[in-house]
């Protein structure tokens, strides 16, 4: 089986030793995307805000790897607060417009102290 690693400088940079996305055949596996811009910055403001910066860097990973955000068949969304849960689906939601197939859960703390991370399964 044929698995390429993904990299884009039009994203955050992992802030680990693993690759921002594995390309397969069948399949691209994004790795989850924190609320920074491509130089890595975390990005200030509203979930709504922060939603859109962490879709905004797997855009740019899927178009990286020769895919797009329609092409996503399954997201994680992860947060440290389910109380955000109403203001993300409403950003999420101008992203994703034909709605994949998705889990949303709360963990205890995400890298970098953000309160949301998503990531995501696409077709190639």
């Amino acid at each position: 089986m044929s698995a390429t690693p993904v990299f884009t400088k039009n994203a955050a940079a992992p802030a680990g030793p693993y690759s921002q996305a594995i390309k397969t055949p069948n399949a691209i596996y994004c790795s989850g995307q924190i609320p920074c811009d491509a130089e890595g910055n975390l990005v200030e403001g509203t979930i709504q805000q922060k939603t859109a910066a962490c879709i905004s860097n797997l855009k740019a990973v899927l178009e990286e790897a020769g895919s797009s955000i329609e092409k996503v068949v399954k997201v994680n969304v992860f947060l440290t607060d389910m109380a955000n849960f109403a203001n993300m689906n409403e950003e999420y939601a101008k992203w994703f417009v034909h709605k994949p197939a998705r889990s949303c859960v709360a963990v205890k703390q995400l890298p970098k102290a953000v309160d949301v991370e998503i990531e995501c399964i696409a077709l190639p």
